[in-house]
């Protein structure tokens, strides 16, 4: 089996709005997102795809076939539109990113041939992107920054190994990195708000639980949980899902850049990425 990836990029407008509640119950749920007169963006998507090599050929599907397939959808259904107003399918959904990342899997899959829709990731911003496989279940991911410095050195080491293992990142005094965290929630769209979780709620969550207790500090000096542990980012990655996961039941991981060319990923209780 092999995979395979396009990007297609589209703009558009949309509000979330339910049809049937008042301005202030729609206000209290989406906050600007409410605004009737819409809002826009430039969206994202990655499309993967899965097939057997053609040995004739060397490929799975011609990516182009894909770009095509793809961007008529797109073109037709969604790019330069209000999505609420010109799309039928939206005049009673709420065109969240769950559920649009959700609508294009529907749209797509069944236009493919010699492969089939593995995934599809939809970025309404840098900070927000939904991801759909097969099933019923789509992921919502909510990007999230914090400054902080550490001192990688294990206890169990002695200082020679610590300092040929770590090198300059053992520096006694630490050092500092911009920090990229990265929340994913797993469950099926609510049927009414077309979302997984109150956004709102989920940035109180991660704000009080996690970047109140990292951002701008040594995590080795002033955070409890690394007093007795090294703050690798392998480390850090599972700490914070550990602080998260009471409060969201619905965690399915979390993601941390700790340089544009390091990334550390975990998923609790033993799930598979």
């Amino acid at each position: 089996m092999r995979y395979l990836s396009r990007r297609v990029d589209f703009s558009a407008m949309h509000s979330y709005h339910v049809n049937g509640w008042s301005k202030e119950k729609n206000m209290e749920a989406f906050g600007l997102c409410s605004n009737p007169n819409g809002h826009g963006h430039d969206y994202q998507l990655e499309v993967m795809v899965k097939g057997y090599l053609n040995k004739r050929s060397g490929i799975v599907v011609n990516t182009t076939d894909i770009k095509n397939i793809v961007g008529n959808i797109i073109e037709r259904e969604l790019d330069g539109k209000f999505i609420n107003k010109e799309n039928v399918y939206f005049q009673n959904k709420v065109p969240t990113t769950e559920n649009i990342v959700t609508y294009l899997w529907e749209a797509i899959s069944p236009q493919l041939e010699d492969c089939e829709l593995h995934r599809l990731r939809l970025h309404e911003n840098p900070f927000l992107f939904s991801t759909k496989e097969e099933g019923n279940m789509v992921s919502l991911t909510r990007k999230y920054h914090f400054c902080a410095a550490h001192r990688l050195h294990s206890k169990e080491l002695s200082d020679e190994q610590n300092k040929e293992i770590f090198g300059k990142c053992n520096n006694p005094f630490g050092h500092g990195h911009n920090y990229y965290l990265e929340v994913t929630l797993h469950g099926k769209p609510d049927p009414i708000t077309g979302m997984i979780t109150d956004l709102s709620k989920l940035d109180e969550i991660v704000e009080a639980r996690v970047l109140d207790k990292l951002d701008h500090k040594h995590l080795n000096e002033d955070v409890e949980e690394f007093k007795d542990i090294n703050p690798t980012s392998e480390v850090v990655v599972k700490v914070i899902y550990d602080m998260l996961s009471p409060y969201l039941p619905n965690l399915h991981k979390t993601g941390l850049w700790e340089t544009e060319k390091n990334f550390f990923e975990y998923a609790g209780n033993g799930r598979s990425n």
